[in-house]
């Protein structure tokens, strides 16, 4: 308890951090009402063909994670990667000379944020679109509460991810990269052809599975699937950022 207390003070104690939460409420805000009028728009004008009928909140809620989820990405990278930036990693091994409980104790409080964050983020996404898209939108209590507990976990493992590649790279710039890559770059470049095989191997990849999860698919594999896969990445790359940690000097 002792070291999740001493990172919860460190996190809170940065500005970086704060930064990170702005962002994020922000990008939620802005993206949430622009899909919100984009969807009003789509019914509103001359071609039938774009009409997309009565969207719910959550819909708008869970299409703005894509882009606010750089901002939670961005916090958890910071979580590791700035005291390796500033050597205070070197004070924080010798006060816990364990470092897996250290990596630990960060995935503990950087989950616990995120999915704070999650919950805010989503709550102020759904507080946007609903005026925006006026009586193009369905806001139904039970649906919009489980779309932004599932938001909400969603960027609470996503952030883990972005810890565990941040403590394996040390290096926010290359960690998020590798993010972009693996989140958005990879599986959409498998996807382009349209081939089978290539479309299932996307479908394992992080950001797909946690996008399955949040839209509650039944295919290609059912939502608790994608949960499981999307957690299976956060538990890989804590596993290589404590594999990482313990072989190579602070």
């Amino acid at each position: 308890m002792n070291t999740i207390s001493a990172e919860w003070t460190k996190l809170w104690s940065v500005r970086s951090t704060w930064w990170s939460l702005l962002a994020g409420v922000l990008l939620m805000a802005a993206t949430a009402g622009q899909l919100a009028i984009y969807a009003a728009n789509a019914n509103t004008n001359d071609d039938p063909a774009d009409d997309a009928g009565i969207v719910t909140v959550g819909s708008v809620v869970i299409g703005s994670v894509e882009l606010t989820q750089y901002a939670v990405l961005a916090l958890g990278l910071l979580v590791v990667t700035s005291e390796f930036t500033s050597g205070t990693i070197r004070t924080t091994l010798q006060c816990t000379p364990s470092r897996g409980r250290v990596l630990l104790a960060k995935a503990a409080v950087t989950g616990a944020v995120t999915f704070a964050l999650g919950l805010l983020l989503g709550t102020v996404g759904a507080l946007v679109a609903r005026p925006v898209l006026g009586r193009w939108g369905a806001a139904p209590a039970g649906g919009t509460v489980g779309d932004v507990l599932a938001v909400a976990t969603y960027l609470a493992l996503v952030g883990v991810l972005a810890l565990g590649l941040g403590a394996a790279l040390r290096s926010a710039v290359l960690a998020l990269v590798v993010l972009v890559a693996t989140l958005m770059i990879v599986p959409l470049s498998l996807q382009e052809p349209d081939i089978a095989v290539l479309n299932r191997i996307a479908d394992a990849f992080p950001g797909v599975a946690g996008g399955h999860f949040m839209a509650g698919n039944t295919g290609p594999y059912p939502a608790p699937i994608g949960l499981l896969l999307l957690a299976a990445w956060a538990g890989a790359a804590l596993l290589l950022g404590r594999a990482t940690l313990r072989r190579r000097d602070a």
